[in-house]
């Protein structure tokens, strides 16, 4: 029963930590470019709405994928334009577009809901187990036996180490973070890379969005991201803004997530009760992720933001 147990919380936290590390991963690309983008929160909210939308209207989930991608583009091209083009506080923007996503998901979800009475639910992703590395004990069913979005967000961190520091793609985002004037002087066109950088943070977001609603829940509830979009930004600054940082900084998060899941179905009261301790209330459970957050960027000492970060960049300017 003891290996059961932790199994499961093994699995769990791989579970948590997936969308976590979607939105992470998608962002460390935008801070390393010199934007700040607390906007992740409101990109996986819009991503997973529409990803659960369009897979309850269609069927399949890949649709959903698709055109939760395609939303949450449109939202890192708008993010973009108004603080790459127009200079406008980066910070502002995104408090912004999190209050108009939580605004438009309500709606678009209760209108969908008054048009469809009984089941509400939409199909997942598939599970993809390995073969033999799925067969593994202990390791095989938490790490080869899951859907791929798993297997894709994990193997984004050795790419995303790749591009950041074997390409020149990855140089010029790195130069453009730190010194936007002098990347532009040798011809990196800043503004087309911090556009590109929104994007695909804006992309990678929505798609860890649908891990939260067609992943394993088949259904969407309104504010389901619950402050995830704010913990993985959190996990880019405790990872010290690379990818194998970040990696390690979801999977603690993710944990924190799994154990406070176990906390409320009451996995753990007789440890509790052997250590007489009373009844721990769920809202201290709950509130657990969050703590950890907190505690963890208390330790991390200091930090070295990419030096212009969350400054715009205009030509004319100096």
């Amino acid at each position: 029963m003891e290996l059961i147990a932790i199994i499961g919380l093994l699995n769990a936290t791989i579970r948590m930590t997936t969308p976590l590390l979607f939105a992470a991963l998608g962002g460390l690309f935008n801070e390393r470019a010199g934007v700040i983008n607390i906007a992740l929160e409101g990109e996986m909210l819009l991503g997973s709405m529409v990803g659960f939308m369009v897979a309850f209207y269609t069927g399949s989930p890949w649709l959903g994928l698709l055109a939760a991608v395609v939303a949450g583009i449109l939202v890192g091209l708008l993010f973009a334009f108004v603080t790459v083009t127009l200079g406008a506080e980066q910070i502002v923007v995104a408090v912004g577009i999190n209050l108009m996503m939580v605004g438009v998901t309500g709606v678009i979800f209760r209108l969908m809901k008054q048009a469809h009475e009984g089941s509400f639910m939409a199909p997942t992703y598939p599970t993809w187990p390995i073969p033999v590395l799925s067969k593994i004990p202990i390791l095989g069913p938490v790490l080869f036996d899951n859907i791929p979005l798993v297997y894709f967000a994990f193997l984004m961190v050795p790419v995303a180490s790749f591009i950041f520091y074997r390409t020149t793609w990855g140089l010029s985002i790195r130069a453009v973070g730190e010194h936007p004037r002098s990347a532009d002087t040798l011809g990196v066109r800043v503004p087309l890379v911090r556009y590109l950088a929104l994007i695909w943070a804006g992309a990678m977001a929505a798609a860890g969005g649908t891990v939260l609603s067609i992943g394993y829940n088949s259904t969407f509830i309104e504010g389901m991201v619950a402050g995830r979009g704010f913990i993985a930004f959190a996990a880019i600054i405790l990872g010290k803004w690379t990818p194998l940082g970040v990696l390690l900084s979801t999977l603690l998060f993710g944990f924190a997530d799994a154990l406070q899941l176990r906390m409320q179905a009451g996995i753990f009261d007789p440890i509790f009760s052997a250590l007489g301790i009373g009844e721990i209330p769920y809202q201290f459970a709950v509130m657990l992720p969050y703590v950890v957050t907190l505690v963890a960027l208390f330790f991390i000492g200091r930090m070295s933001w990419p030096a212009a970060a969350g400054i715009p960049y205009s030509r004319e300017e100096g």
